[in-house]
């Protein structure tokens, strides 16, 4: 399994092929939101829609071999495409891993110019509450 430089870096490498093609850009980030793995119906509540978020997301977890297991889903296309960047970069990685990682992938592509202010704000939010999940379990680990 990659760790998280190595996958932003592979991150990094497609997006450089698109070049300074912003609708290009834009399509790619949808077209990544639709291999998301489907999200359960049942999971599309209230509690686990992310706060700070213009767009609908719903983000839950699982704990499996200390690892964190993301899965989340968007009611638009271009935020669900930014939630599956952020969980190739963090599902399956350690709770440390997590919290301790920078996201250097997302100023690298260029992502602000992309998607505006509304939707960096929205990306920000998205990023604390992962950090935020991956810091419960690594509370929740040491206290065993």
């Amino acid at each position: 399994m990659s760790d998280i430089n190595t996958i932003q870096n592979e991150i990094i490498e497609e997006f450089e092929i698109l070049g300074d093609d912003k609708e290009s850009t834009i399509y790619y980030i949808m077209e990544l939101g639709e291999k998301l793995v489907a999200y359960p119906e049942n999971e599309r509540t209230e509690d686990n829609i992310i706060k700070g978020c213009q767009s609908k997301v719903w983000l839950t977890t699982a704990y499996e071999n200390d690892t964190v297991i993301f899965l989340a889903d968007s009611n638009t296309d271009i935020t669900k495409g930014l939630i599956s960047l952020l969980i190739r970069v963090y599902s399956g990685k350690k709770p440390d891993d997590i919290i301790n990682s920078d996201l250097y992938f997302i100023d690298k592509i260029g992502m602000g110019n992309i998607i505006g202010s509304q939707r960096s704000n929205g990306l920000a939010a998205m990023i604390k509450q992962m950090k935020r999940y991956a810091l419960a379990y690594q509370t929740k680990s040491k206290a065993l």
